[in-house]
């Protein structure tokens, strides 16, 4: 038997009395846990949580740790079949890494001087958001969902995104360049890969899982497909998509 597996059995009693929510989100508390973050965390999650080895965490719901009990279990016991460790850190850690672990999906809430109906108009049209992101039931799969974006970014972070897409690009969204033994080829963006295979999105909307094996090359690159809006809206319009993108907050 695995040894977290084995820890996980003989904690099982202790986690039976485990409060519902994290007893440890002081400012104290979740800044301990931002130090224990960038030690034993941020090499496969990336520094700000958008993911890279590990998940993206800076989503507005973590869909293994919605509740602060779950989120705790994932970080003391790991994920089974996957490169997610166990923690051997005292209880007060692990909270303490949860509550920091929380930021990283939530900013807050701020107003934008643009027009969220002229934003959404340009989003759907002009801008051509939809061509690679989804909003809702609408929109491609190429880009990141933007049901939650404005819970996770500021005006500030989304203004400079549109202007500038390079300038910040999730490691789950890199363009890649495949060729397998048989002399396949795909581009499109790398949506999720691990030691052994890797997940793509091509430029046909055709999504392709390949185990690693398979490939005799596997080029990934730090650009972008999504355009800079710089040039493309003048400066009301960038203000009016901002603050469309702001009112995106999923369930919050």
């Amino acid at each position: 038997m695995m040894w977290w597996l084995a820890l996980f059995f003989l904690q099982q009693p202790l986690d039976m009395t485990m409060a519902e929510s994290n007893p440890y989100t002081s400012p104290a508390d979740v800044e301990q846990g931002k130090k224990l973050y960038g030690g034993r965390c941020a090499g496969c999650h990336g520094p700000s949580g958008d993911g890279g080895k590990g998940a993206n965490l800076a989503v507005a719901v973590l869909p293994r740790g919605a509740g602060d009990r779950d989120l705790y279990r994932v970080i003391r016991y790991g994920i089974a079949e996957t490169e997610m460790p166990g923690s051997l850190v005292p209880e007060r850690e692990v909270w303490q890494l949860a509550a920091f672990v929380r930021t990283l999906g939530r900013v807050k809430s701020e107003t934008a001087t643009g027009d969220p109906k002229r934003g959404e108009a340009l989003v759907q049209g002009k801008a051509g958001c939809l061509s690679c992101h989804a909003i809702g039931l609408a929109g491609g799969r190429m880009g990141p969902a933007l049901n939650d974006v404005g819970a996770r970014r500021s005006p500030g972070y989304l203004r400079a995104k549109l202007q500038d897409p390079a300038s910040d690009i999730p490691e789950q969204f890199r363009l890649v360049e495949l060729k397998t033994h048989k002399g396949q080829k795909i581009s499109g963006v790398r949506l999720a890969e691990d030691s052994y295979s890797i997940q793509v999105m091509d430029f046909g909307d055709k999504l392709h899982s390949l185990w690693k094996e398979d490939l005799a090359e596997c080029k990934v690159e730090r650009r972008t497909p999504m355009p800079g809006y710089r040039d493309r809206l003048n400066a009301g319009e960038l203000n009016d998509v901002v603050a469309y993108l702001l009112g995106l907050r999923g369930n919050r």
